[in-house]
């Protein structure tokens, strides 16, 4: 999932969903996002201004702000980008004096946005070990924050690659027990992070199906996490129980190639690579060490030509 134009119209085309419970907040933010989808950074920043002027700097403001990041940095106009998300990240200090980051949902986007594009504006200039040493410390003070997980994805993505994968939790599981992965050394593995309301996840399944098929032969293993969100069903409340039955119940439906998949069912995986993008694609070599790191759904070229270099080993 792109940030440029997909995950853009994503937000866009699911605006109502996500905006209507918050009594006629969004409006800022739907603003600034119709501006953004036709570049008018000038019209972005004069709804802001106004919005600035009437009702002072508010969540949701911080959050319309750090969008004007996100889509800079997509358009690789990093020094503008950095801009916004330092003034993002500043802000977002000043009201976390007065309130908790969860307290509601628009100022933890907006801070977890910041870092993430001063990380990457970091890594365009060629200051990894800035970048890393930002998301660390960040991971130190919002590590039991909802943030989190999106700040590990930006840590994995500059450093996971080239090392041993981390265990994964596997004390409950769907479908078949997941092996150690300690255990599948001299095997190509493939990651699968899904989640039962990922549209993305589910048209990922007949390509992974497809390529588990075909290096079959070379012994790759899929293994595919999922966690509980807490709801199930068009975002009803569910307990753990509940949920547990409806994930069961897309499997079914959705991962009919997969059935078979060992399902390792845990938050904490989620946390330690970083899986806040569904789906998250991870390619293990036969060494067990990372190879590929990746945020969102790929092709099956895409794939395909990551699993072909560890495969061919």
């Amino acid at each position: 999932m792109s940030f440029r134009v997909g995950k853009l119209g994503l937000v866009l085309a699911g605006m109502a969903l996500w905006v209507a419970p918050l009594a006629g907040q969004g409006d800022l933010i739907s603003d600034v996002l119709h501006r953004l989808a036709g570049s008018d950074f000038s019209g972005a920043e004069s709804e802001l201004r106004s919005y600035k002027g009437q009702r002072g700097v508010t969540p949701e403001y911080l959050e319309a702000l750090s969008w004007m990041a996100r889509e800079a940095a997509d358009m690789k106009q990093f020094t503008q980008a950095t801009g916004y998300a330092t003034e993002t990240r500043k802000l977002c200090e000043q009201q976390l004096t007065k309130r908790k980051l969860d307290v509601e949902p628009h100022l933890p986007l907006a801070l977890g946005a910041a870092y993430e594009v001063l990380a990457q504006g970091m890594a365009e200039k060629g200051q990894h070990a800035q970048a890393v040493a930002l998301l660390r410390s960040a991971l130190v003070r919002y590590g039991s924050t909802s943030i989190a997980p999106r700040l590990q994805k930006n840590l994995n993505l500059l450093s996971l690659v080239g090392r041993a994968a981390p265990a994964l939790q596997a004390a409950q599981y769907l479908g078949p027990k997941p092996p150690a992965l300690a255990s599948l050394k001299g095997s190509p593995v493939l990651l699968f992070f899904w989640a039962h309301w990922c549209a993305d996840c589910k048209a990922e399944v007949p390509i992974i199906a497809r390529l588990r098929q075909e290096f079959a032969p070379a012994g790759l293993v899929v293994i595919g996490p999922t966690q509980l969100y807490g709801y199930a069903a068009q975002g009803a409340d569910a307990s753990p129980a509940q949920e547990r039955v409806y994930i069961e119940s897309v499997r079914q439906r959705y991962y009919a190639g997969l059935l078979d998949m060992p399902v390792p069912l845990s938050q904490q995986n989620f946390k330690i690579y970083g899986a806040s993008t569904t789906p998250t694609l991870v390619v293990l070599n036969r060494a067990g060490q990372v190879e590929l790191y990746h945020p969102g759904a790929l092709s099956y070229d895409e794939l395909r030509s990551a699993l072909q270099k560890v495969v061919a080993r």
